[in-house]
């Protein structure tokens, strides 16, 4: 089913005619677009590696952000089946595909939704109880790879922009309250644990 507005259709072949002419950047965007997931999986922990220095709230909400990004992912995938919105290829065939051509919905992107619960995550763990320059940094990190994530799902042809846009909202808006509840729930626990022989894993307090 195609439910495209014009505007997103006119944004994706003006980024498509952008990827014909920029040979040179299909590789790195064929690489990002497919592999770029395990830059995410290493964010996430060093914002666990820094929050165990920021108190049992920051360590909390670093512990539980991997859940929080997979339950986002997790909850995509129904609501991708439902829409069933079709894959600009299938739209414009003539469009330039640099990756492999999915089979399924494409509103919204998973990548994108991914991403968007990782930035969140990341922020609500290390950007607490520290205004040092290396938390702000990671979260600036984090939000950069993020908005190249959903514009790479783009330029290699798989998503329209809509489709990206409502995967880093939707990441956002699934990963915030699930850290945020999870994390409060989880601090009587992370107490105990820390009087323990896996202290390591949640402090870096003597």
């Amino acid at each position: 089913m195609d439910t495209t507005p014009g505007f997103d259709r006119s944004l994706y072949l003006h980024v498509n005619a952008f990827a014909r002419h920029t040979g040179w950047l299909h590789e790195p965007a064929r690489l990002y677009a497919d592999y770029g997931v395990v830059l995410f999986a290493l964010l996430l922990l060093v914002s666990w590696w820094r929050a165990r220095g920021l108190g049992e709230r920051a360590v909390t909400r670093a512990l539980w952000s991997p859940v929080a990004v997979l339950i986002a992912v997790g909850l995509n995938q129904p609501l991708v089946h439902r829409i069933g919105e079709a894959r600009p290829f299938t739209v414009f065939p003539a469009a330039l595909v640099l990756v492999h051509r999915s089979t399924d919905g494409a509103f919204p992107s998973d990548h994108a939704t991914m991403a968007g619960a990782v930035l969140a995550a990341v922020l609500l763990s290390t950007w607490h109880g520290e205004r040092g320059r290396g938390a702000r940094t990671l979260g600036i990190v984090t939000a950069v790879l993020a908005v190249l994530m959903a514009f790479v799902r783009v330029y290699v042809g798989v998503h329209f922009p809509l489709d990206v846009v409502a995967g880093l909202a939707l990441g956002a808006l699934v990963a915030v309250p699930v850290v945020l509840a999870m994390g409060a729930l989880s601090r009587p626990l992370v107490r105990r644990l820390e009087r323990t022989q896996l202290r390591p894993l949640f402090t870096t307090a003597a």
